[in-house]
């Protein structure tokens, strides 16, 4: 009986842990997105904070990766730690809420909401962010 007890207990255990997190696997489409954003451009190295950023100009390329444009010389690439789930689907939208300051930063978490409800459906956090420059900018 024991024995019974620990086969269950371990199984319910071990049900409750996850594996690693699986990468998200960019599609063609969205590559493409993202590389027609960055054509031409340099990358620079990453930064925790971006200096200003106007979040009509995000532009979603899949659940771990959104670029923010500012201006056509100069594309950040923000990275999501784990990815949003459904981000990028038609109906979801990215909301962040901003304390104290208007910089997106680092660990600043986002969520994803179904516009349609309200609901919102995931989280995630922001990861750094790197700066693609055309050169002479």
């Amino acid at each position: 009986m024991r024995l019974i007890s620990l086969l269950v207990a371990g199984g319910a255990l071990a049900s409750c842990t996850t594996g690693p997190p699986v990468p998200t696997m960019r599609t063609a489409e969205n590559e493409h997105a993202l590389q027609a954003l960055v054509a031409g451009k340099v990358a620079q190295a990453p930064l925790s904070c971006l200096p200003h950023y106007r979040s009509e100009d995000m532009r979603v390329i899949d659940e771990e990766t959104v670029a923010f444009r500012d201006g056509p010389r100069r594309t950040y690439v923000g990275h999501l730690a784990g990815g949003c789930n459904h981000l990028g689907r038609p109906g979801y939208a990215i909301v962040t809420r901003k304390v104290g300051t208007t910089d997106l930063c680092r660990g600043d978490i986002a969520r994803v909401v179904d516009t349609q409800n309200g609901f919102t459906v995931g989280s995630c956090v922001f990861g750094d962010f790197v700066p693609y420059y055309l050169p002479g900018a």
